[in-house]
């Protein structure tokens, strides 16, 4: 969720907060993290750095002003999710392709210009041929310009890996149903310490 947030103000307003974006964009790098907490920043960091996506997860499941965009997006995104899976050859093409990514990633940072546009382009060429495009509407203006482009396409990147590390982990989209209290209950653990 957050990085359909992050998505959605690149899109409306042209840029976005550095922190939650780098949280993310490190989290594509995280091959073989212990746990979850791991992939975006440990244990005692987790809540903070994903404080945008839990708050805007608590408005989407009924806490707060809900971003119809946003749950678009999701929904999109998660349809994405089951397209990848499908196809294991391209999760494979995208690893290999995140690990050269990251020889650069690690010289330059994961927010430089050049990583950016190479996530941007991993996800035109691998992803976005699998299945319904995500629609991201915005400010013509920023949606225009090439570098929020691929801004936009490596934060969807980013979603659809978390997208994919949630099912590995048994969520689906019944959850939204069936466990909406207990991930209200999750996010607001999480959220506790920064309240």
């Amino acid at each position: 969720v957050q990085s359909l947030k992050l998505v959605q103000q690149l899109a409306s307003l042209g840029q976005t907060e550095q922190h939650p974006e780098s949280v993310l964009l490190d989290s594509l790098f995280r091959f073989d993290a212990d746990d979850v907490e791991t992939i975006y920043g440990g244990t005692e960091t987790v809540g903070r750095s994903l404080d945008r996506g839990l708050r805007e997860l608590l408005a989407l499941l009924g806490h707060g002003p809900r971003d119809p965009a946003i749950a678009r997006m999701g929904q999109t995104l998660l349809g994405l999710e089951r397209a990848f899976v499908r196809h294991p050859e391209a999760g494979e093409r995208v690893q290999s392709q995140l690990r050269d990514i990251d020889r650069q990633r690690q010289h330059l940072g994961a927010m430089h210009p050049t990583v950016i546009n190479r996530l941007g382009d991993l996800y035109v060429d691998q992803v976005s041929p699998l299945a319904q495009r995500v629609l991201v509407q915005g400010n013509p203006v920023y949606l225009g310009q090439p570098q929020i482009i691929a801004e936009v396409r490596a934060l969807l990147l980013c979603g659809l890996r978390a997208a994919v590390l949630w099912r590995q982990l048994g969520g689906s989209r019944l959850d939204f149903l069936l466990r909406r209290g207990a991930m209200i209950e999750t996010a607001q653990g999480l959220l506790s310490p920064l309240d």
